[in-house]
């Protein structure tokens, strides 16, 4: 056991070395773009879930694996081509490859199996790649931008938009990147996957609750701008700025968190254990 250790710290010691740079900048990224805030809890989340499984990982044998070190070559290759072509994304899904190759070469394929979840945790805390996120953030601001306009029409407010720009009678309303909603979504999908992981071990009830947090946040964040807009129209500018445009998002983001936990009420009603969506399967302590 001790040789083991021994392996195990110097192979720590050798990958900090190596990905200091990437970690530090991700940490910085997490500091300054608010869509990511939430990578800080990933680590230590992910870090309870190992432990929560440390009577299950000292039953299983340590059985080494070959084919770890081809991982763990394969995602040195995956982080050159990152450094060479100044892509994070890339570099920081080296990072994960060489912890799984790392697991794998050091403790075998039924630890690795045993450590799924937790390390699949960790791909929350890697922001998505700048041509992907625009993909998305775009169509979502006509979403929201569509919602605000029929909510309003819908109220007697006259209102005209141009793409995601709302126009009414006293002021002009821009649906931005911000206001896109991408913010709740990435913010209540990861919350959404750690709830449903605590909260039912169904696998087929927790992807169900991971899925719903997409319209959930879609329609939370429509709310928001049919507020906006309304409040604007009725107010004045400055209530669509400042303090009341700021607290307004948390006021849809626990708007969403109540969404999603009366969904998972409604799942577990629906579908009790042992019902239509399968048997019981393990709790998430025993996983």
């Amino acid at each position: 056991m001790s040789r083991l250790n021994a392996v195990i710290a110097l192979l720590a010691g050798s990958f900090v070395l190596l990905y200091w740079p990437i970690i530090a900048k991700l940490v910085n990224d997490w500091s300054i773009n608010e869509n990511y805030s939430h990578g800080f809890l990933i680590p230590p989340l992910a870090a309870y879930l190992i432990w929560e499984r440390r009577d299950r990982l000292k039953s299983i044998p340590v059985e080494s694996s070959w084919f770890g070190l081809v991982v763990v070559a394969a995602s040195l290759v995956v982080l050159l081509a990152g450094l060479l072509g100044a892509e994070l994304f890339l570099s920081r899904m080296a990072l994960l490859g060489t912890i799984v190759g790392g697991v794998l070469f050091v403790l075998g394929w039924r630890h690795l199996q045993a450590l799924a979840f937790p390390l699949g945790v960790l791909l929350l805390m890697i922001p998505i790649p700048a041509i992907l996120f625009n993909q998305i953030v775009f169509p979502l601001q006509l979403v929201a931008s569509r919602a605000g306009e029929a909510s309003l029409a819908a109220a007697g407010i006259p209102v005209l938009r141009e793409g995601n720009i709302i126009i009414l009678a006293n002021t002009t309303l821009e649906v931005a990147e911000a206001c896109s909603g991408i913010r709740s979504l990435v913010s209540l999908l990861t919350l959404a996957i750690v709830f449903g992981y605590f909260t039912d071990p169904r696998p087929g009830i927790r992807l169900i609750i991971a899925l719903s947090a997409v319209p959930v946040a879609i329609l939370a964040n429509a709310m928001r701008v049919a507020g906006t807009g309304i409040a604007a129209h009725y107010y004045g500018l400055q209530a669509a700025e400042g303090f009341f445009h700021s607290f307004s998002g948390w006021i849809v983001f626990i708007s969403a968190f109540a969404m999603l936990f009366a969904v998972i009420r409604v799942l577990r009603w629906a579908a009790p254990a042992g019902g239509p969506m399968g048997v019981p399967v393990l709790t998430g302590s025993e996983q």
